[in-house]
């Protein structure tokens, strides 16, 4: 052992891949001894989310539980220099561990073993009783998504090594594609990052909280189921024509249950621990603090957002609606926003543009976007990305004075509508991608899952016309913008995405 220091504190950094291990004095003096990284690969970017630790009965092993990486990892912690000998596979995100005398290994799973099917998930159409109201709608996520007690027996240097190799199995991510995304030769989705794209301005559209079948169930060409749909055509007609007329994608999740991970996700690729475990009290309303978006640094994902990214990379940008606090009142010169919380976003916003507020129509943000885009078309100048949130889908539900849901949504329809139909007669359409999703699919039912959600991908370069069942998810679409824009994986979800290139052809249309 370590003479001056004789013992140590072991710390779970969550938002990075390594385990700390610090030497504790006889006077309490702190000292750090090494960094244990529990990486699977040597090049694998953050996104293992050591959260907890164990020891084993002889205080030799150290059990890492790693979050996003469904494992816990091994450490042998014996002699000076720790390492890791493997993996044990685990359910969905395990949160804490421990190990019994006998060295059985007991896991406990957040999110349980997989993620299920909703056909009677919520309705904001729908009045709740009084028990629904207290406890939420029986296939709300949250509340089918059951957290799983893992107990696994002593086991050998062989099981450890069988379970290792399924570990990395599991895992999509490998290093290799950190340089070399799969993408055909002739796509306009670039396979190593960096190369050029035909493809020069991204505008990327987050909206709200909807299912796939909710609002294009009644797609018949599609695998929707017509009487879970809510929003149909009559609702959405903007929607149900960018899906016929582009691409119909019937098979896309969002990676998050709901919004306070869902604007993690849909920016950073991944949703912080603090989010992941907080997240849950304040949607059973026992904690009143809902800090998920810039309010509290430990909710900041380990490489910050898209948009952090894309001004280290030198990418223009602008920004409409994220991280933004709201005035109460506009300003005498129009402006909606009091502060952006984001140090980055606060130099590029636009505020004119009123951050979520479903008393606020969409269709105003829509014009002031359009404002915009007239003085861009004017100069010749474009940003590279715009990043906006357009979330009035969301609705009020049936709350009493409020706008209706099908009324909401129609609006949200219409103001997309508009956006998309400005920018493909604009002069930068022959270079453009606009790509919209859904924050989560909290708020819907789904007979496939209740992660599948709505997605659009509207560009020259877009294959016309086609069903689209490739799986894809919300670190696809990010993965495919990041590499259109040469910019690196923020996290091992995004670097392990599978691209979206299977909806682009070569030529433009």
């Amino acid at each position: 052992g370590n003479r001056e220091f004789p013992r140590r504190l072991f710390v779970a950094a969550a938002n990075t891949n390594n385990v700390y291990a610090v030497g504790v004095s006889e006077t309490g003096r702190l000292q750090l001894l090494e960094v244990i990284n529990v990486a699977m690969t040597p090049r694998q970017p953050a996104g293992m989310t050591p959260s907890a630790l164990a020891l084993g009965p002889d205080g030799k092993r150290l059990f890492v539980v790693c979050s996003d990486a469904n494992a816990v990892a091994i450490a042998d912690i014996s002699e000076a220099q720790s390492h890791v000998l493997g993996f044990i596979p685990t359910g969905w995100y395990p949160t804490a561990a421990a190990v019994l005398a006998d060295g059985t290994l007991v896991v406990l799973n957040g999110k349980g073993v997989r993620s299920y099917p909703n056909p009677r998930g919520p309705n904001p159409a729908r009045r709740l009783s009084p028990e629904q109201q207290a406890f939420g709608e029986p296939e709300f996520v949250a509340r089918i998504q059951q957290g799983t007690a893992q107990f696994v027996p002593p086991f050998s240097d062989e099981q450890l090594d069988a379970y290792t190799a399924a570990v990395l199995a599991n895992s999509p991510y490998r290093d290799a594609k950190l340089v070399d995304a799969g993408t055909p030769k002739d796509s306009p989705i670039p396979s190593r990052p960096g190369d050029p794209s035909p493809i020069q301005y991204v505008i990327y559209i987050v909206k709200e909280n909807r299912t796939y079948d909710q609002v294009l169930g009644d797609i018949k060409e599609g695998n929707g189921d017509p009487s879970l749909c809510l929003f149909g055509e009559e609702v959405t007609p903007n929607h149900h024509k960018l899906a016929r007329q582009f691409a119909l994608l019937d098979n896309f999740y969002v990676n998050a249950d709901v919004s306070a991970d869902g604007h993690q996700w849909s920016a950073a690729a991944i949703a912080p621990d603090y989010v992941q475990k907080l997240w849950p009290n304040s949607y059973a309303r026992r904690r009143r603090l809902n800090d998920y978006q810039g309010q509290e640094p430990t909710a900041t994902p380990p490489a910050g957002y898209l948009w952090t990214n894309a001004a280290a990379a030198g990418v223009s940008l602008r920004n409409y609606g994220h991280f933004v606090t709201n005035r109460d009142r506009p300003a005498e010169d129009g402006t909606q926003v009091l502060v952006v919380r984001d140090s980055v976003l606060a130099r590029v916003t636009n505020l004119h543009y009123r951050g979520f507020d479903v008393d606020y129509p969409d269709l105003e943000r829509a014009k002031i976007f359009l404002k915009d885009l007239a003085d861009f078309e004017r100069t010749g100048e474009m940003p590279q990305l715009i990043v906006m949130r357009l979330g009035n889908d969301h609705t009020a539900g049936l709350s009493p004075g409020r706008i209706a849901p099908r009324s909401a949504v129609a609006d949200n329809d219409y103001a997309l509508g508009l956006i998309v139909e400005a920018l493909t007669h604009s002069r930068f359409w022959p270079r453009m991608a606009i790509f919209v999703l859904e924050d989560d699919a909290q708020n819907g039912p789904d007979h496939v899952d209740s992660h599948r959600s709505p997605a659009f991908v509207i560009s020259p370069y877009v294959r016309r016309r086609i069903v689209d069942s490739t799986m894809y998810n919300t670190t696809s679409m990010l993965r495919t913008i990041e590499l259109i824009l040469g910019l690196r994986p923020m996290t091992h979800f995004d670097a392990a995405a599978r691209p979206m290139a299977g909806l682009f052809q070569s030529q433009p249309d």
